[in-house]
């Protein structure tokens, strides 16, 4: 049950009433992966379910949050309340970090060790044209002797990636700009520069979607092309979309600020979405360096 809660003073530790808002929300994910599951073995319904699934999903996460932040505002979390949601998105932001170091673990033994070894003596017998080349650029110098890989061409760095990286870096840079503002007070000018730094993320996004386009289109480069085709895909995709939820949560974030919310003192939203928008820049830096330049 919820705490008793003194007039004008936030509670020793604010235990919100039952609610329905977990249960709903997986029942939402349920029908996304559901959805995504039998769409990507031939079902059309699959597609409706995914996409009502998130639709759905959506809407509780957003009654959800309404809820927290109306407590927020009510003055019914304590600073405990607060050390509470710091340890919570440390340990998520972690959480993130795994799912990351997973596939560039994938990335480092496809290059590092499976490549190499399927090009040894040792299975010269079992696939004689095999060539051990990373990335490949032709048929058969990874992972398909039989030609099932099409000849495709990688991407550099230059100059869509780069590109990438200066829009990350530089929405670090206003974004933390923002944050010394709040801090000091200057809410009008937290304003201004959260909205360049949403800006500057929808912009990343734009452009990854117009390297996907120039990869598959002029380079035949797609999810496909053998392991080089889906750990890049794989990586820069999770991350793109890593990039459009923290766009997404320092939008919501500038919308509470022009409502009045987050004062000098107390602004952990503000400080949790950093950390997250934080968080993608350096990833990226990861992949720019791993999988552009190496």
């Amino acid at each position: 049950m919820s705490a008793t809660t003194t007039p004008g003073k936030a509670p020793y530790y604010y235990v919100p009433a039952p609610s329905r808002h977990p249960v709903m929300a997986a029942i939402g994910l349920f029908f996304v992966i559901l959805g995504a599951g039998q769409w990507v073995n031939g079902h059309g319904w699959g597609m409706y379910s995914l996409f009502g699934g998130l639709l759905f999903w959506a809407f509780v996460l957003q009654q959800w949050f309404r809820e927290a932040i109306h407590e927020s505002e009510t003055g019914l979390y304590s600073d405990r309340i607060d050390v509470s949601f710091r340890w919570s998105m440390g340990w998520f932001i972690f959480s993130e970090v795994m799912f990351f170091a997973a596939f560039f673990g994938a990335l480092f033994w496809a290059r590092v060790y499976s490549v190499p070894t399927l090009g040894s003596l040792e299975n010269a017998l079992l696939w004689p044209d095999f060539k051990a080349i990373w990335p490949s650029t032709a048929a058969g110098f990874t992972a398909a002797p039989g030609g099932t890989v099409e000849p495709f061409s990688t991407i550099g760095p230059w100059p869509l990636p780069t590109l990438n990286t200066a829009l990350l870096l530089t929405s670090g840079v206003t974004l933390t700009i923002a944050h010394h503002a709040l801090i000091a007070g200057q809410r009008a000018k937290t304003i201004a520069f959260m909205w360049i730094t949403v800006l500057l993320g929808l912009v990343f996004l734009f452009v990854q979607g117009f390297e996907y386009a120039h990869a598959y289109k002029d380079l035949n480069l797609k999810l496909s092309s053998g392991i080089f085709g889906s750990t890049f895909f794989m990586l820069t995709g999770f991350h793109g979309f890593h990039v459009f939820v923290g766009m997404l949560m320092l939008l919501f974030i500038t919308i509470r600020l022009m409502k009045g919310h987050f004062t000098p003192e107390r602004h952990f939203g503000f400080e949790g979405a950093a950390w997250y928008w934080h968080f993608v820049d350096v990833v990226w830096l990861g992949l720019y360096v791993v999988v552009y330049w190496m």
